[in-house]
């Protein structure tokens, strides 16, 4: 049963949000470093997300901080600036290899836009938002599987968390693969659920030869 459509995860998996972390970390009064460091410590504890903000400072309002930053006017924007360096060449590269390519992570509406202008090679493009159901719940990966418009089985879906990604995915009877990069990429490497990811990699380049070879039911 060989995987026939590859489905992306955003955040942290093709998009590289350190900018933003910069931006909480600088509104928190700490450094970029010392930021990170707490909240990869809170999420490697399975600390709620409301906790990991709060591990860094106390009583810190997450959602008055993104609503300063867009009255700001410093609103959700994608960039080409933001993309990993692997994520253009790799997308192209599986679809010229006649792979199906999805992307879909959790993420608002206004960025199924910006994701189609990026010019990345891609059959499908959605967003939570946009779908109404977000990661883990497992209706988005049924819509995940409409999409595809075939089985379950012959899609990959790659992600940097094991609870949003890689567990509900794999029950869904998707080949999921976890990649270690940002923050909670790195924080869940180490949980003893992550082996439930079929691949394990650091770099989106690992898979086209991955992909390529035998994968059994």
């Amino acid at each position: 049963m060989p995987i026939r459509a590859v489905f992306f995860d955003v955040g942290e998996t093709l998009v590289d949000e350190h900018r933003l972390y910069r931006d909480y970390a600088m509104r928190m009064g700490v450094t970029y470093e010392f930021f990170m460091e707490r909240i990869e410590a809170a999420m490697a504890e399975r600390q709620p997300v409301k906790n990991v903000f709060a591990a860094v400072k106390p009583g810190f309002d997450f959602k008055a901080a993104r609503a300063q930053r867009e009255a700001e006017g410093k609103k959700f924007v994608i960039g080409p600036h933001d993309f990993y360096d692997d994520a253009a060449h790799v997308l192209a590269t599986l679809k010229a290899c006649g792979y199906f390519i999805g992307i879909v992570g959790n993420q608002p509406a206004s960025a199924e836009a910006m994701l189609r202008e990026s010019g990345l090679a891609a059959d499908f493009i959605a967003t939570s938002e946009g779908w109404g159901v977000s990661k883990p719940d497992p209706a988005f990966f049924v819509k995940v599987v409409e999409a595809a418009g075939m089985p379950a089985h012959h899609i990959a879906y790659v992600g940097d968390r094991v609870d949003n990604d890689v567990l509900p995915a794999r029950a869904a009877g998707m080949w999921p693969v976890l990649i270690r990069r940002g923050p909670w990429g790195r924080a869940q490497w180490d949980w003893p659920e992550a082996e439930e990811a079929r691949h394990r990699i650091e770099s989106l380049a690992e898979l086209p030869e991955l992909l390529r070879g035998p994968t059994p039911p």
